[in-house]
């Protein structure tokens, strides 16, 4: 049974937080899924993934290619072909109770300058812990990751 862990972004932007979420999920051994809900903004992403530093490359794909089922990483709007034992949710896709409890772990990572995307966090937050999961609140506004609340 999982956990979600929410990731409350408020010095750090997206495209620098999530590699290092998913290099750590990599070096635990966990495949991942990165479900975006617009594929323009996952294409984005893509070019920002390889765009990182030589040593620190990540590999991925973006969903509809033919080795998606190969992917460490696939960066998709649906489910993933890529069997994952980790989901990372991006501007406000959705994660469902099932989800989270059949992975090891669903990252939630929201803009915390986005009043919309905090709204949608707290509503995602509720209706996953009211399902009876297992949910952390994670803030950076101190300069570090700090855990807040725990569920």
């Amino acid at each position: 049974m999982g956990a979600a862990f929410f990731y409350h972004l408020t010095r750090r932007p997206l495209e620098a937080t999530l590699p290092v979420l998913l290099e750590k999920s990599l070096g635990v051994g966990w495949r991942v899924a990165v479900r975006g809900r617009d594929p323009g903004r996952l294409e984005w992403l893509d070019q920002q993934l390889w765009l990182g530093p030589e040593e620190g490359f990540l590999p991925h794909g973006l969903a509809g290619g033919e080795h998606d089922a190969l992917q460490p990483i696939l960066l998709t709007t649906g489910q993933a072909e890529n069997d994952p034992t980790c989901l990372m949710s991006v501007d406000g896709a959705e994660v469902s109770p099932d989800e989270v409890n059949a992975m090891e772990r669903v990252c939630i990572l929201f803009d915390g300058h986005d009043m919309d995307a905090v709204g949608f966090a707290r509503t995602q937050w509720k209706a996953l812990t009211g399902a009876g999961c297992k949910a952390q609140y994670w803030s950076e506004e101190s300069g570090r990751w700090e855990m807040k609340a725990e569920a």
